[in-house]
This record gives C-alpha cells, structure tokens and sequence, in this order.
C-alpha cells in the first residue's frame, strides 16, 4: 500500500501581530529552534533592513548567513579546543625573518591542508629553536579551522597511555579512538632509550588512519629544519622519505 505524501502546512497563522508580539515571538522560535545567532542580531539586523530597504528575501538570507557563519566560528573554537594544543601559536605569527631560509611559500602551501586530504604524512626535522613546535602547533591549528579534526600529543604520553591500554585490555579502544581523528600530532619524539640504559635520538613518526606527522631533533649538531612528506612502511615499520625540503639556518 502506498502512503500518501506528507505534506507541509506554510499558511501564516499569525496575521497582524503587533510589533511586541512579533519580537516575542521571534525569540520564542529562535529559541526553540536554537539559532542564538539570529535572537542575538535580529533586532539590528531589521533596522539596517529597513534603512538599506532589503527585501524580505534578503533581509532573511543575511540572518541564516549570519547564524551559519557563527556556527562555522564556534566549530571551528571546538576543533582548536578539542586538538590540545599545549599553548596558541598561529603561522601569521611565526618568525620567518628569525629563520629567512624558511620559504613562508612552502608553510602556505602546506597550511592548505592538501597533504591531509590526500593523507601525506609530514615531519618536521631540525634543532631547538628552528621553529619546529610553532610550525606544528600553528599548521595543525591551521587544519582545525579547515574543518579536520586534529589531535595533539606528546610522544612520551600517547606511548604511556598505550600500555596502560593494553594493561586494561583496552588498547583496541584506545587506537581506535586516536584513529577517528584526521590529522594527529605528536610532539617531542627527540629520544629513547638505548640498550646500555643512556639516553640517544630516535626516529619520529606518529600515524593515524594513513596519516602521521612526526618530530624529532637532528643529532649531533645544530641542523636545519626539515620538511617532508612521507609514506609509512607498516610492515618493515620504516620511513621512506618522498618528498625532502631542508631549511638551513
């Protein structure tokens, strides 16, 4: 049997409300609807309708537009909130003159996010001070207000919180949980230990669902600052560089 189809009711049952009535109205529904924006701005928004004469078209198109555009805002406050960024570092406020080798051209380009998209990893290569947690920080900062979810890490306790997982029969949890995340950061991979029980640099790499971004300090001297896509080998677990960019300071 074929249901007939539902149809919905635009007749304008309130014909003649006055302009208190209206207005409380209006914040009725917004409430109701949840659209704080528009109880916010309405009422500034229809005196500058009036003076500017829009249309009830475009008086109605600037208050969705302005709820949309605030909601898009409080999204992306959530993504920033929800990565864990220890401390706010944005790339408009790096220092490119501190290091001039570093091509503010290729830190644009990256900061589009296309590499994520396309699951590239990416590490960041170089000494204290050559900029590597700002650029981490402010290149995955740049993600979140792009849309992806973004998760931020220290090496030393993503690994803890692993093995307590497994401890607690919960390590499938756990990864699955990091796995949800589009871009996950991991910060100061600069050592491990060694077999003599001393302490020596160790390689940097952190993945999730295809794709990593690692850091970690050059050893021996003070290097530059390297940028690098990279394909992740999960069988022989080794970091084949596919694309290099060095930064000397």
């Amino acid at each position: 049997m074929v249901r007939p189809p539902v149809t919905v009711s635009t007749t304008l049952r309130r014909r003649g409300l006055t302009e208190e009535a209206a207005t409380a109205a209006v914040d009725q529904a917004c409430r109701r609807l949840r659209l704080p924006t528009i109880r916010a701005v309405v009422a500034d928004a229809a005196t500058a309708a009036r003076k500017d004469q829009l249309s009830y078209y475009g008086f109605l198109a600037e208050l969705l537009l302005s709820e949309c555009d605030d909601r898009d805002r409080r999204s992306v406050v959530r993504r920033i909130k929800g990565a864990g960024f220890p401390r706010e570092k944005w790339l408009a406020d790096f220092d490119f003159d501190a290091n001039p080798n570093i091509n503010p051209a290729t830190i644009g380009t990256l900061a589009t996010g296309d590499w994520i998209r396309k699951g590239q990893p990416l590490c960041l290569i170089g000494d204290s001070g050559t900029g590597k947690s700002h650029l981490l920080i402010g290149l995955g900062a740049a993600a979140a207000e792009a849309g992806y979810r973004v998760k931020y890490v220290l090496a030393t306790r993503l690994v803890n919180e692993l093995v307590e997982a497994a401890d607690e029969k919960q390590l499938a949890h756990t990864i699955a949980r990091y796995g949800r995340v589009d871009l996950l950061l991991l910060d100061e991979l600069l050592s491990q230990e060694s077999s003599h029980g001393g302490v020596k640099e160790g390689p940097n790499l952190g993945v999730t669902g295809g794709r990593c971004w690692g850091i970690r300090r050059t050893a021996g001297h003070a290097g530059p600052l390297q940028l690098h896509s990279a394909h992740i080998s999960a069988r022989r677990r080794a970091l084949h560089p596919l694309v290099g960019i060095t930064i000397a300071r």
